[in-house]
């Protein structure tokens, strides 16, 4: 089974970061008018590098973790034009990412699909 381990090599990984992304957006969206709200975001290309990097993982509590700065990989947006009231939600800035981050999720769901399905077909002898 060492075959099937990493099927989905770093698109896994990738899936949750941009579900999280996706959800950090949405969330910036629906406090558009909430003031002194902060909008965040996620380094997503800093959190796949990193990933990707890691060539050791911690097996026993007493290692050391040697993955370096922000574990969530949490940015807080400066904005172009700050409100008068604090918040830093720019809502168009934030629709069109969330668009586009909406298709990222689609194209590496519809790669993960591709995957299982030429697993499948590999697995019936096609």
């Amino acid at each position: 089974m060492s075959m099937l381990e990493n099927i989905f090599g770093v698109h896994e990984n990738a899936m949750q970061l941009r579900q999280r992304r996706i959800s950090l957006l949405g969330e910036n969206i629906a406090n558009a008018d909430t003031p002194n709200y902060k909008a965040k975001d996620l380094d997503f290309k800093a959190l796949i590098n990193n990933e990707r990097s890691m060539s050791t993982r911690r097996t026993h509590d007493m290692h050391i973790d040697h993955a370096g700065g922000s574990k969530n990989g949490l940015i807080y947006r400066v904005p172009n034009n700050p409100a008068a009231d604090g918040n830093t939600v720019e809502l168009n800035f934030q629709q069109a990412e969330f668009g586009k981050e909406s298709a990222r999720y689609t194209a590496t769901l519809q790669f993960l699909e591709n995957r299982i399905g030429g697993v499948r077909r590999a697995l019936r002898g096609e």
